[in-house]
């Protein structure tokens, strides 16, 4: 997952490397030739240190300040690298702001790791604009029963596919569920979400084809209510913001649901695109959390980078393939450590 960026950053990490380890060579020359400055013309004792020991304690402890000559090179290289990897103009700002922050000025010990400072600079850069990440088991744990989700976003993005599977999740999690089969207006939509829940054993509410979604929701929370279950996943007809009477339509099922969670769709692969149309749903409708589809299919992984940062809201699942368990949540730490090696 994210090959190419992975690769990318290693070689950015690199060269951050070699910049910083180059600047230490002049730096340790002159303190070497401090010592040699002020050494004694004759012999030292044998019974104190030589020379070359008193050169090697100052040098040790000396510490070099890395300069924005040292890596300027280096961060034009990481800017270039998070473009071309579809991460936001914004996001890739931030971050080689903070990696400027975290490196210029410096204090290092001559002797200590120069990759472990890069990796520190970078990774706390990375975890910064990722966010925390979102644990629904944690939130669904937090709230009063029954927890009821509803799931937006934008045509042919996989969002039934991932209604079953985080389906599948949370019930491999011992949580009991249902699914609203709230997309009433695509041909083939019903039938749909009917075989997944069949598929992976859970209840599903659906009226006609045609029929209007708040209701069939309506009474989806209504059967969770009766039946003490634990989790409503409502979906609902994929549609562009721009879209008026769709837009107007998911109001009123959010009027009517009153759901707990709104949760945005999109694809991995999809890049900057993904991005500003989830700013546009979160500003048109809002949104509390953003699963992205087809991750495994995206070797550049800008939507997963820049998504959380640019509105302010979490990224919940990766959807990795098309097996129900082919999701995972998204812990931020986890992908850092992914992309920097693991010997980070």
């Amino acid at each position: 997952m994210f090959g190419g960026l992975k690769e990318k950053l290693q070689a950015v990490r690199d060269r951050l490397g070699s910049s910083i380890q180059a600047s230490a060579a002049p730096q340790a020359t002159a303190a070497a030739e401090t010592v040699a400055g002020t050494a004694p013309k004759k012999t030292i004792s044998p019974a104190g240190p030589t020379f070359s020991e008193k050169v090697k304690v100052l040098i040790t402890d000396r510490e070099l300040i890395v300069s924005e000559k040292d890596i300027s090179d280096a961060l034009s290289e990481l800017e270039m690298t998070l473009l071309t990897s579809d991460v936001a103009l914004p996001v890739t700002d931030a971050i080689i702001a903070h990696v400027r922050a975290n490196l210029i000025g410096k204090h290092r010990k001559i002797g200590q790791s120069v990759d472990a400072l890069v990796v520190g600079a970078l990774k706390s850069a990375l975890l910064e604009v990722l966010g925390t990440g979102f644990s629904l088991v944690e939130f669904i744990k937090a709230h009063d029963r029954p927890v009821k989700i509803l799931f937006t976003g934008v045509n042919g993005t996989g969002k039934t596919t991932t209604v079953a599977k985080i389906g599948a999740y949370l019930k491999k999690q011992g949580f009991s569920v249902v699914i609203g089969a709230g997309d009433t207006y695509r041909a083939g939509a019903t039938e749909q979400i009917s075989v997944h829940a069949e598929r992976i054993g859970i209840k599903i509410i659906q009226h006609q084809e045609g029929a209007d979604p708040s209701a069939v929701l309506f009474d989806s929370v209504q059967y969770a209510v009766s039946h003490k279950l634990d989790v409503v996943l409502a979906d609902t007809a994929g549609r562009f913001h721009t879209k008026s009477n769709l837009m107007n339509q998911l109001e009123k099922i959010r009027r009517v649901m009153k759901p707990d969670l709104v949760v945005y769709v999109d694809e991995a692969v999809a890049g900057n695109d993904a991005v500003i149309r989830a700013a546009e749903f979160d500003r048109t409708v809002g949104a509390d959390a953003i699963v992205l589809t087809k991750a495994d299919m995206d070797s550049r992984g800008g939507a997963a980078i820049s998504i959380a940062h640019t509105i302010g809201k979490p990224l919940m699942f990766l959807g990795t393939g098309q097996r129900y368990e082919d999701i995972i949540p998204f812990e931020p730490a986890k992908v850092v450590d992914e992309l920097l090696g693991s010997d980070s």
